[in-house]
């Protein structure tokens, strides 16, 4: 009996991180060049955050980021869809982190505030 019950301990904290839930953060999608901050002139020339994003993983080999009250993390999927689309853009990003690495399986853009 009693090795069955350690048995079952063993399975439940072995499988804990493949159950593990996803879970969401409010942040932006970045570059690993700037990360929090695109620097106003960085490129020769003002451009918006989205603009610069794309000119650093394009032209300078930079990776998309996510970056979430002031901390900047990797993204483990770069390839994922909606990285593309929202670059530059304050989201509602939903995944499975890591360390400081997260596997994103949505991005939605922020419900719109009402104001009256």
């Amino acid at each position: 009996m009693k090795k069955l019950t350690l048995l079952a301990a063993a399975v439940v904290f072995c499988a804990s991180p493949l159950f593990a839930a996803e879970k969401t953060w409010n942040g932006s999608i970045s570059d690993s060049m700037c990360g929090a901050k695109h620097p106003t002139a960085e490129h020769g020339s003002k451009m918006t955050d989205r603009d610069c994003v794309e000119a650093c993983i394009k032209d300078h080999g930079g990776k998309y980021v996510f970056v979430s009250e002031g901390k900047v993390y990797k993204i483990a999927n770069q390839d994922f869809a909606g990285l593309k689309t929202h670059a530059g853009h304050k989201v509602a990003l939903t995944g499975d982190m890591k360390d400081d690495t997260i596997t994103v399986a949505r991005i939605e853009m922020p419900a719109a505030s009402k104001s009256k």
